[in-house]
C-alpha cells in the first residue's frame, strides 16, 4: 500500500507528461505503442484490482474524483503517477469532452496463449470470428465474465477489444478475461488440442440450442451480425441456433452470446456463473 496520493497537477493539455492521453479518438484508431485508454471509475476500479491481466501506467482524473477514488488509488505503486486536472483541460487533452473525470492508461505487455484447465475439467472459450463492433466485443466479454468463460478468442479481423470503448462495454471484463488471436482456422485447431466441442451459432443452425445434450468443453464461434460464420466453416461443425418467432431469426450478437454461454455454462455442475467458478469479480454497479 502507498501513502495518501499526491496529485500532479495539469493546467496545460500539450503538457509532455500526459502525451498518451492526447487526442483519444484518433490514436485509439492507430494504436497506442502498446498502451490503452481506461475511461470511467468501473474500469478503473476493475484495473487497480488484483482480478486485471495488465498494469497501469499513470491516472489523469479531475480534480473532484481524487477523494471518491482514494481506496482504489491505495492500491497503486508508488511508481505510478497520479495526474490531475479540470475537466475543461482534461477535455482539451482528449480531444473531446470528458464528462467522468477518470482515465488511466494501461500496458499491454506480453499477451500469453490461453491455457485452459486441462482434461476432464470443464472449459468453455468463445471466438469471435469478423466481429468488427467494439459495443459487441465488449459486450461479448461482459458476458464472458460474467457466465464464467475461461477465455475468448478472437480472428485477425476481430476489433481490439482494448480499445477504449469496447473496455468501457465490457465493464472492465476486456481487462481481466484472458483473450487471443487466432483465425478461424486455428481456433478449430486450438478446439481439437483441447478436446473442445467447437458449435457454430447462427440462425440457420441445425440444433436448438435448448435441447443440446451436456458439453463440458466447448468452443463456442459467433460471426458478424449479417453474414455470420462461413459456409464452409459451418459445414465442418455442429451447428446451433435459437428458435425465434415467425418472421423474425435475428438477434443481437451479443445477446445472442449472452443465451448461448448462460445455457453452456450452466450445463455442467461445477461450470456455473463466475461467482462459482471464481474466475472474475463482478462488476461495481451504478457507476460510471
Amino acid at each position: 500500500m502507498r501513502p495518501p496520493v499526491t496529485p500532479i497537477p495539469i493546467d496545460d493539455p500539450a503538457d509532455p507528461r500526459i502525451a498518451a492521453y492526447a487526442a483519444m479518438r484518433e490514436r485509439d484508431l492507430v494504436g497506442r505503442e502498446g498502451r490503452f485508454i481506461v475511461e470511467g471509475e468501473v474500469t478503473l476500479r476493475v484495473l487497480l484490482s488484483g482480478a486485471a491481466r495488465f498494469a497501469p501506467e499513470s491516472l489523469l482524473l479531475s480534480h473532484e474524483r481524487v477523494a471518491p477514488l482514494s481506496d482504489a488509488l491505495a492500491a497503486l505503486p508508488g511508481s505510478v503517477p497520479v495526474y490531475t486536472a479540470s475537466k475543461a483541460v482534461m477535455s482539451a487533452i482528449a480531444g473531446f469532452p470528458i464528462h467522468r473525470g477518470v482515465m488511466a492508461v494501461g500496458v499491454r505487455g506480453a499477451e500469453p496463449p490461453l491455457a485452459l484447465p486441462p482434461p476432464p475439467a470443464p472449459a468453455l472459450v468463445a471466438g469471435l470470428v469478423g466481429l468488427t463492433n467494439h459495443d459487441n466485443v465488449g459486450g461479448l466479454f461482459r458476458n464472458a465474465a460474467a457466465f464464467g468463460a475461461d477465455g475468448v478468442l478472437l480472428d485477425p479481423a476481430t476489433c481490439d477489444p482494448l480499445y477504449r470503448k469496447a473496455i468501457r462495454v465490457s465493464a472492465g471484463a476486456a481487462l481481466t478475461v484472458p483473450f487471443a488471436r487466432l483465425d478461424a482456422e486455428a481456433m478449430l485447431g486450438f478446439a481439437h488440442a483441447n478436446a473442445l466441442v467447437p458449435l457454430a451459432f447462427s440462425p440457420r443452425g441445425d440444433d436448438v440450442l435448448a435441447e443440446l445434450p451436456p458439453l463440458p468443453r466447448t468452443l463456442l464461434l459467433l460471426g458478424t451480425e449479417g453474414p455470420g460464420l462461413s459456409h464452409g466453416l459451418m459445414a465442418r461443425i455442429r451447428t446451433v441456433r435459437i428458435p425465434m418467432a415467425a418472421g423474425f431469426d435475428s438477434l443481437n450478437v451479443a445477446t445472442a452470446g449472452a443465451l448461448a454461454l448462460h445455457h453452456l455454462a450452466m450445463q455442467h455442475p461445477s461450470c456455473g456463473h463466475a461467482t462459482i467458478r471464481g474466475n472474475c469479480p463482478a462488476p461495481a454497479a451504478g457507476r460510471d
